[in-house]
């Protein structure tokens, strides 16, 4: 049985994608929960160096597509037709795992954190690891005419240069992303560059971003099968009136036991053993 990890985050930052940028050198101090039982195939990640890209990432704002791994050319729309999907666009139940506003499709060594804000106990992002690289995944509530990854690629890329780090934007699997040098705090206490890569996907009412770290956010052999996990993503964006950039919540997943309905023994079926009660005893008297 594998396991995932709550990471609480000690500080309250509102992580919508129109906030402004804190001091990305320095990112919230961090507690790490004890671990919980989860679904097979999910594990723990514990790259040090994609967790400090991932932290940065989550105090920036913000937070269209042709073939998967190719490049998206400038100007053109971002085609959906491949994925992310809105709940609306896939079966109910397609055996993905139910996150709240947003449903992933495992796969086998796909590992799971979650970022829990500690005042408030809601969950505010929910990162992906495979093979050493990681996507963060937050979905934000958008207008109905129009998208926002536009103006929110271009706060982003703002509040990067403000704060020492360095930014390029280019076309990627994704649509326009942005490959941004992050300035992050060493374990040693010194400021380093990581390299961090921003998508965006404007869905039906609904903004899907995706930050890349470790060898996904510059090698696109690596970020191949994040990508496909990005594109395998289900927005549950909900009915209810959601100001723009809102975050959509998510939720723990359930474990297996809290999913599985409990089943009346069949008529005549043989009693289950119970090995840890303790039966009829017998009194020898001598």
């Amino acid at each position: 049985m594998s396991l995932f990890r709550r990471r609480k985050v000690a500080e309250t930052v509102e992580p919508g994608p129109g906030a402004d940028a804190p001091d990305v050198t320095g990112s919230a101090t961090t507690a790490e929960s004890g671990a919980e039982p989860a679904t097979p195939a999910y594990g723990v990640v514990d790259d040090p160096e994609a967790r400090a890209a991932a932290d940065a990432a989550s105090d920036l704002p913000g937070g269209a597509g042709g073939p998967e791994g190719a490049a998206v050319p400038a100007g053109e729309p971002f085609d959906r037709s491949q994925g992310p999907w809105d709940v609306s666009e896939v079966p109910e139940d397609d055996g993905r795992l139910a996150l709240g506003g947003l449903r992933l499709l495992g796969r086998e060594g796909m590992e799971l954190r979650f970022e829990v804000e500690e005042a408030s106990g809601r969950v505010i992002a929910v990162t992906v690891g495979v093979n050493g690289s990681t996507v963060q995944l937050q979905a934000f509530a958008a207008p109905r005419s129009s998208g926002v990854w536009d103006e929110i690629r271009h706060e982003i890329a703002q509040a990067v240069v403000a704060q020492g780090g360095a930014v390029d934007e280019q076309d990627g699997a994704l649509g326009r992303e942005l490959l941004c040098r992050l300035p992050v705090r060493t374990e040693d206490g010194r400021t380093a560059h990581q390299p961090t890569r921003f998508a965006g996907v404007d869905g039906p009412r609904w903004f899907l971003r995706a930050v890349f770290a470790g060898p996904a956010a510059h090698d696109p052999a690596a970020a191949a099968e994040l990508e496909s996990v990005v594109r395998e993503t289900v927005v549950v964006r909900g009915a209810e009136a959601m100001a723009p950039r809102e975050l959509i919540a998510l939720e723990l997943p359930q474990q297996p036991d809290q999913a599985r309905p409990q089943q009346a023994p069949e008529a005549g079926a043989r009693e289950e053993l119970k090995p840890f009660e303790r039966g009829p005893e017998i009194t020898e008297v001598r």
